[in-house]
């Protein structure tokens, strides 16, 4: 029973199994799912943020027990490392907006977001390189996507300030 649980939130209920991008459709599907909550449910940021948390310490331990008997220790159908790395900047954006939401600035934001974060967990430039090669275990496969997610911040923050000073 645990191991079908995990199964079914490592790939982010079969999302992983899809055959075409499965990182990218999660991805996707993940920042359709943060928009419903922040501007259609409009559930509190506390609220997401528990939830959020609830995922993110899960994951170490259902990803550890999903890779266990696998040779791939970052199998392709785990997307729940995906899920965590795409929240972040989406959650960060939203509580940086606090609770003046503008739900078509929310649209193109969370399209900057969705396309820089595949960008930079494709690419994977250092240290999110390091992380994915270094540790074969569950710790790599999430951490590698948490600073991809952190990087897409850190480009939003500068584009917004040079945006502030330049134009």
């Amino acid at each position: 029973m645990i191991k079908k649980i995990n199964y079914l939130f490592v790939t982010c209920f079969g999302i992983g199994s899809f055959r075409f991008a499965p990182g990218t459709i999660a991805s996707l599907i993940t920042t359709i799912f943060l928009y419903s909550l922040f501007h259609i449910v409009n559930l509190s940021n506390i609220i997401i943020l528990i939830i959020l948390s609830i995922v993110f310490i899960y994951s170490f331990y259902a990803v550890s027990e999903y890779i266990k008997y696998n040779e791939n220790k970052d199998p392709k159908e785990i997307v729940v490392d995906e899920f965590i790395g795409q929240s972040l900047p989406i959650y960060l954006y939203e509580v940086s907006h606090g609770t003046s939401k503008d739900s078509k600035e929310a649209v193109l934001f969370y399209l900057y977001i969705f396309i820089l974060f595949r960008f930079f967990d494709i690419k994977k430039p250092f240290p999110i390189n390091f992380f994915d090669k270094k540790f074969k275990n569950s710790f790599g496969v999430i951490f590698d996507d948490v600073i991809a997610g952190f990087y897409v911040v850190l480009t939003l923050i500068i584009f917004m300030v040079i945006k502030s000073k330049f134009l």
